[in-house]
């Protein structure tokens, strides 16, 4: 079994982490000074080198004002979006 980190599906999530912050118009030093960590981790889960589990993908989402349902729906949604496009193929 592959490592989900480097699945089509962890490519999106980490993608919507960064579109999401920057939805929230928050820069990486803003959303780290919120988690109480630094620019640097940040940048690194946004570039799927760190992992994220699922205690702080809740924190992370309540740094940029964002319920984890919300953000869960909107996996889904790009998950969904992603399938559509590769069974047209």
């Amino acid at each position: 079994m592959m490592k989900t980190i480097h699945t089509d599906e962890y490519a999106l999530l980490v993608a919507l982490l960064r579109d999401t912050r920057e939805s929230a118009n928050m820069t990486q030093t803003e959303l780290a000074t919120r988690l109480d960590t630094t620019q640097s981790i940040v940048s690194k889960i946004e570039r799927g080198e760190r992992r994220l589990d699922l205690v702080e993908l809740k924190t992370w989402c309540e740094a940029i004002d964002m319920s984890l349902a919300h953000f869960a729906a909107c996996f889904e949604r790009a998950c969904e979006g992603r399938d559509k496009v590769l069974t047209r193929k």
